[in-house]
């Protein structure tokens, strides 16, 4: 049973090895019919755009205290092409933290000591209680741009 399997996979291998060899014959001997027809700019749209930049304290160097700790720590994932902010966005309107006005200090730092969703817990020898309560301070104090 085995060989006739084998068989019949080498001659359909086989089959499309000809037909392509065929083609290839075709398209060299100058027959026009087999030239592909022009493509409009319809069938063939533009490709999606990349990735945006990520940002850090290149971008940000006015950032002090909480902000400035948000984007070493945080925006990574919860900035413009994080992981977080797309997993957020799935479930509220506005993903991005920095945009967020109903972000009490309290709950960032138990969403961020605690974990939360698919967002594992920040350890105190990753982030500080110190540096983490300006962090909740600075998203707590409402939307930015």
């Amino acid at each position: 049973m085995r060989q006739v399997i084998a068989m019949a996979g080498a001659f359909a291998l086989a089959g499309c090895a000809v037909q392509a060899q065929e083609a290839g014959n075709a398209g060299q001997a100058g027959d026009v019919a087999a030239a592909p027809a022009a493509v409009s700019a319809a069938e063939n749209p533009a490709p999606p755009p990349g990735m945006p930049q990520p940002i850090t304290m290149v971008q940000r160097p006015d950032a002090t205290g909480g902000e400035a700790l948000y984007v070493q720590h945080c925006i990574s994932c919860h900035g413009p092409n994080g992981m977080g902010t797309g997993l957020l966005g799935r479930r509220m309107e506005v993903a991005l933290l920095e945009q967020r006005d109903n972000l009490p200090a309290a709950y960032v730092v138990q969403a961020a000591r605690r974990g939360i969703g698919n967002m594992p817990a920040i350890p105190r020898g990753e982030v500080s209680d110190e540096e983490l309560q300006l962090i909740a301070e600075y998203l707590a104090a409402g939307p930015r741009q």
